[in-house]
């Protein structure tokens, strides 16, 4: 192509495109319109929307007043699901501290994210095995490597360390040769501190009747305020712990 003489501009019809020039949609546009979206409409309905959602609260603790185990098996099993088959419930468990408070929601979210993190592990070992092997993924020869070097606490590292998404671990822990009870129980006790700063944010949570009333000393109290201070030094909190007890070299 022959250059252009100085003075002349190319034309755009016949100019070819520059590579890094082409026009991309900023990634962070459809979040933004989502949220604007959510946010206009929650503005112009507001009473509409709160005075649904405060009738369907009542009614959800009414079926718990009235029928407390189906209440809370359902639950169970509703956890179970979203544990195993989602990357991720932590809303979830903040809305089960809200809902059940901290002893029940501690003992439905702890047992419920085991069970649905074994779910997935097992489907991992014998259903997709040979598809996630397929993959090539980078973590899966780390992953095999770690274990065979540190046994069930890099399963523990890595719950109370989340360096890698709980859904994940739990598929790649399915093609290593961890036992299912040994799979279970580090799993549980990893999530644990976890489970529990995450129900009691939840219990912090005002009610949606107070919300709706304006209640402004039941929607921010100290309790609320810690309980998400508390979330936020929580990994630094867990790498402390990870390596205060962690194999120590001699």
């Amino acid at each position: 192509m022959p250059t252009p003489r100085i003075g002349e501009q190319e034309s755009p019809l016949n100019s070819e495109p520059k590579p890094g020039l082409a026009v991309s949609i900023p990634k962070w546009i459809f979040p933004l319109a989502f949220v604007t979206i959510f946010a206009v409409t929650f503005v112009l309905y507001r009473d509409q929307i709160l005075q649904r959602l405060v009738a369907t609260e009542s009614g959800l603790r009414e079926i718990q007043a009235t029928a407390p185990m189906m209440t809370a098996l359902v639950g169970l099993i509703i956890y179970i699901l979203v544990a195993g088959l989602t990357p991720g419930a932590a809303f979830l468990s903040l809305a089960y501290g809200w809902f059940f408070g901290l002893w029940q929601g501690t003992l439905l979210v702890s047992f419920g994210s085991t069970a649905g993190a074994t779910m997935m592990f097992l489907l991992s070992r014998y259903i997709l095995r040979d598809w996630v092997l397929a993959t090539k993924n980078v973590h899966i020869q780390k992953m095999q490597t770690a274990f065979e070097r540190e046994g069930a606490y890099y399963l523990f590292s890595l719950r109370l360390i989340p360096a890698i998404p709980f859904f994940l671990v739990n598929i790649l822990m399915g093609i290593t040769k961890i036992r299912m009870s040994t799979f279970w129980w580090v799993s549980q006790l990893g999530m644990l501190p976890g489970t529990i700063a995450y129900i009691y944010a939840g219990t912090t949570l005002p009610s949606l009747k107070a919300i709706h009333s304006g209640e402004v000393s039941q929607i921010l109290s100290w309790h609320l305020l810690l309980a998400f201070s508390i979330l936020g030094i929580l990994p630094w909190l867990m790498k402390r712990l990870g390596r205060m007890l962690g194999p120590r070299s001699n």
